[in-house]
């Protein structure tokens, strides 16, 4: 990151202010700057944030957007993946001109991932000053559990209705699960954690997928970012990771029932062990 001008309060790691720092009193709401050009120094401050000195033909700018959203899309991820692995850690104040200096990416993507970010539930706005990782108290995670239980209990039975119906042939999603389950088996032994919570996010992705229901992948979409934060702040006792295998396998054979009900057992039991981390329930 740049060095900080007279006056900048620096965060602080793990309080309010943890991640990338707050800025100065010019920070708008949504985490632009109130004056002044791109932060990638392409132009002034009567320059437009496309970094051009005027209008652009209309034909230019539609021209523009599809890599302008591949790089929102990107710096999205990018943003995602470090609150998942907690870089920013709950309460963490980011501020866009710093997101995009560390992401080495002009401030317009970064300002629409920090957006569609707030649409997911894993920002919140702060008035006046840019956004912060939302912190997630007991009733977030009830109330995240009641969505999730249903929606991962029917996408499991999907799956495995889809299995069934496709037999003998086996769908090309029940390939990518597998390896899904594969990379969690791999991943339990890593000290850190950040790869056993991509792995355990991307089984249950994967069982969506296999689903073959888009609306109900939508739905999960917009959960997900807050599954990967929840993930990623509770522990994934053996046991777990052993009713994995049990999902698979009734998804692979094509047994409706039995996968929505281990299905059920597993987040029902996710969600006691969550609020055993994070509240420390008995």
């Amino acid at each position: 990151m740049t060095g900080s001008s007279a006056g900048r309060e620096r965060a602080r790691p793990g309080g309010p202010g943890g991640g990338p720092g707050h800025g100065s009193g010019g920070e708008r709401p949504d985490g632009a700057a109130s004056g002044g050009g791109r932060e990638d120094g392409s132009g002034s401050g009567g320059e437009r944030e496309d970094g051009s000195g005027g209008e652009r033909p209309d034909g230019a700018e539609r021209a523009g957007a599809p890599e302008r959203t591949s790089l929102s899309v990107r710096a999205r991820d990018a943003i995602r993946q470090r609150i998942a692995d907690r870089t920013y850690p709950q309460g963490a104040r980011l501020v866009e001109r710093e997101v995009a200096e560390e992401l080495r990416m002009s401030r317009v993507p970064v300002r629409e991932a920090l957006r569609a970010l707030v649409g997911e539930g894993l920002l919140e706005l702060l008035p006046h000053s840019g956004v912060r990782v939302r912190r997630l108290d007991r009733a977030d995670v009830e109330h995240l559990y009641e969505v999730w239980e249903p929606l991962a209990v029917q996408a499991s039975r999907l799956a495995a209705r889809r299995v069934a119906r496709s037999a003998p042939v086996e769908p090309p999603g029940v390939t990518a699960l597998r390896a899904s389950l594969d990379r969690a088996e791999q991943a339990a032994s890593d000290p850190e954690g950040a790869r056993e919570v991509a792995a355990h996010t991307a089984f249950h992705e994967d069982i969506v997928a296999l689903s073959g229901n888009p609306m109900l992948a939508r739905t999960m979409e917009r959960l997900g970012g807050q599954l990967r934060l929840l993930f990623g702040m509770r522990e994934e006792p053996e046991h777990m990771r052993a009713q994995h295998a049990v999902m698979f396998r009734y998804i692979a054979q094509g047994d409706e029932e039995s996968a929505a009900a281990s299905t059920l057992l597993h987040v029902r039991d996710s969600r006691t062990v969550a609020l055993r981390s994070l509240f420390d329930d008995a």
